[in-house]
């Protein structure tokens, strides 16, 4: 698992309980795996059309630091299947894990189009 995004907990990112507010974890974690996938798939009009069962395994409070992790796990036609995990970056406790978003790379006309791709690629790698 690659942990590309930090994020720290501020007073705005809260629920009721005063820990981190769900909504919010979900609105950074389709922000990375888009900006993900994106990245890999070379296509800006990337959108995301599935995300599996979000399991929240511990809560993150105020002033702690969390870290967004991602593997690709499937590379499809037009698609990128990622796996995540967002745990605590000082005690590595995992906060929540979703075993499958599914991004989809998109035409002018909003239909699939098919990527060619077919393992991760590194920036650095495409700049040589």
């Amino acid at each position: 698992m690659r942990f590309h995004t930090r994020k720290w907990i501020k007073p705005q990112d809260l629920n009721p309980n005063g820990t981190l507010f769900g909504g919010r974890l979900l609105e950074w974690i389709d922000e990375e795996a888009a900006l993900y996938a994106i990245i890999q798939l070379e296509n800006p009009k990337t959108v995301t059309k599935f995300m599996s069962e979000i399991n929240f395994k511990s809560a993150a409070k105020q002033g702690e630091i969390i870290e967004i992790g991602l593997d690709v796990t499937k590379f499809g036609n037009a698609s990128l299947t990622l796996r995540c995990e967002v745990r605590n970056i000082m005690t590595r406790e995992t906060i929540v894990a979703i075993e499958s978003i599914v991004m989809v790379g998109l035409d002018e006309h909003g239909k699939p189009k098919a990527h060619g791709k077919t393992k991760i690629e590194f920036i650095k790698d495409r700049l040589k």
